[in-house]
């Protein structure tokens, strides 16, 4: 009986994660405001009475990918704090992190989308703001490794402006040519890399 009971849930975890997928990738296409929950089913390839039963309507879906995108930041950036010691040079702690931020850009788009889409929305400010209050707890958390007697306070403020910079750089550089993005990204990390010397 108990292993019965683990397969069903597997199952039903590995379900989630597909509709999780489905909704990201509309999202990506049509964007969170006009994401339904039947787009979604169709796209998971299952009927709307079955997503329901993992996700009762688009809100709850909303929450699935906020708390999946924060707990797969959360694991990837613990797994590199290890990793920063005073040692480190800025640039390559600068230049790691943009890099990152890039990649993660290109292969999770829905996540950008709701980084970016504050103004659709409360439900969709408040997860965007969830998003950016979670990557500057990160970024400040990596500046006191690498820093030990930076101030907490100081810490966050910077790890926030930091957000804020890559924020309003990133729609720059995805929108641009690839020589015009290479040349926004080596800028965004030179401003970084000043502002946080």
């Amino acid at each position: 009986m108990p292993e019965r009971t683990v397969r069903r849930q597997a199952r039903g975890l590995k379900r989630m994660a597909e509709i999780l997928d489905a909704a990201e990738s509309v999202i990506a296409e049509v964007g969170y405001p006009d994401m339904t929950t039947n787009h979604v089913a169709t796209r998971a390839g299952m009927s709307p009475g079955s997503l329901y039963q993992f996700f009762r309507n688009k809100e709850e879906i909303l929450d699935g990918l906020v708390a999946r995108y924060t707990d797969d930041r959360q694991e990837f950036w613990a797994a590199r704090l290890a990793a920063v010691t005073p040692e480190v040079p800025l640039e390559a702690l600068v230049g790691q992190v943009v890099d990152e931020s890039v990649r993660f850009k290109s292969t999770s788009p829905a996540y950008w989308s709701l980084l970016y889409g504050s103004a659709t929305g409360d439900q969709l400010a408040s997860a965007s703001k969830r998003l950016h209050d979670d990557i500057a707890r990160q970024v400040a958390a990596m500046l006191r490794r690498r820093s030990p007697g930076l101030a907490q306070e100081r810490a966050a403020l910077m790890g926030t402006m930091a957000v804020a910079m890559v924020k309003a750089v990133m729609p720059l550089v995805t929108t641009a040519t690839p020589e015009r993005s290479a040349e926004l990204v080596a800028e965004l990390k030179l401003a970084l890399v000043r502002y946080l010397t």
